[in-house]
């Protein structure tokens, strides 16, 4: 008996994969994905079913926001046990954003959720949006012992998947706009497919899926430079309004040893505030207390980042933080695994 096709959602939420120029004006249209198999042939080989469904209004991903998150991760719980494998089409600008959010929303995720997108529209000449669009289909369609291939939150652009959790946007211009400084690639799509079994996500075979729909924003970051002002740095850190803080800090977790910052993050954390030190570096790994400029940073004490990305950060304190995880253990959560997204 022959196994059923793959059935693969395509999420169109925004951004220039989903747009296409009318040649006698040179203005942009919105794709018609209702048409998607007929207007791009060779879908045809890929043996899966493939349905479409769209934001009501898409968004240039400038405008993404938790709302959206949310409301993305309804559509794939509502959808979960219809399909085998999720598409995401998303504007590359917050893609990493989104792509470390759904991986903290979507609890015991054991299907592949593919965000991809695209530099230049769908229609375009020299365009990168048909390649991403069709492996990223590819990708979630894989299985093996009938069972998903990969099971997590990818992000897929320029022949290379990626966990999502672990990318940033590296380059405006280049098709290859993204990277996960210290991951190594899940696949890279060449003359051959090559998935790199060995590095990707377990998922959970034998538990429910659980959609989070608590988000906490009352959150910020502080990147340190050298003349950073006392006055803001201080009103900042004692803001009632503030719940979790990124510190992007120098090289492996360093920062200035003034006696007044110190003591603001200090009352900061007395007051609850969750405070985690990441490096403002491309890649490497936060490492408290291995020079003399962070063995105070880890006395206070803060949260220890590794070597997670600023966006996975954020979305990691946002999902705790509206989990209502206890102070008393928070440091200790955060600081382990949860999706991959740290060593």
């Amino acid at each position: 008996m022959m196994a059923a096709q793959p059935r693969i959602l395509l999420i169109y939420t925004g951004g220039t994969i989903g747009m296409m120029r009318e040649y006698q004006s040179g203005s942009l249209k919105a794709f018609d994905f209702n048409r998607l198999v007929q207007q791009i042939p060779e879908l045809y080989q890929l043996e899966c079913s493939i349905d479409s469904v769209s934001f009501s209004k898409p968004l240039d991903s400038s405008n993404m926001d938790i709302p959206h998150w949310v409301r993305l991760a309804e559509i794939i719980g509502e959808q979960y046990a219809t399909y085998d494998g999720f598409v995401v089409l998303h504007g590359s600008d917050t893609m990493s954003y989104t792509a470390s959010a759904l991986s903290f929303i979507l609890e015991n995720l054991n299907k592949p959720v593919i965000l991809t997108g695209s530099q230049l529209p769908i229609g375009d000449l020299r365009t990168d949006a048909k390649e991403n669009l069709i492996t990223s289909i590819q990708l979630a369609a894989l299985r093996d012992n009938n069972r998903a291939t990969i099971r997590e939150v990818c992000l897929y652009f320029d022949y290379k998947l990626y966990r999502g959790n672990r990318t940033t946007k590296m380059n405006t211009e280049h098709f290859e706009a993204f990277d996960t400084p210290n991951y190594p690639a899940l696949a890279i799509s060449g003359v051959h497919l090559n998935v790199r079994r060995e590095f990707l996500w377990p998922g959970e075979a034998r538990k429910k899926l659980v959609v989070h729909t608590k988000m906490d924003n009352r959150i910020g970051i502080l990147k340190l430079f050298p003349g950073l002002n006392r006055g803001w740095v201080e009103a900042l850190l004692a803001s009632p309004d503030l719940h979790g803080l990124v510190l992007e800090t120098f090289g492996a977790g360093n920062a200035p040893t003034s006696p007044w910052l110190i003591s603001s993050l200090k009352q900061a954390v007395h007051r609850g505030v969750q405070i985690v030190n990441v490096t403002q570096c491309g890649g490497g790994s936060v490492m408290m207390g291995h020079y003399e400029t962070s063995v105070e940073l880890a006395a206070i004490p803060l949260i220890d980042g590794r070597d997670i990305t600023t966006e996975a950060a954020l979305a990691k304190l946002m999902y705790l933080l509206g989990a209502g995880v206890s102070p008393a253990s928070f440091k200790t959560i955060f600081e382990t695994s949860l999706r991959g997204e740290m060593s």
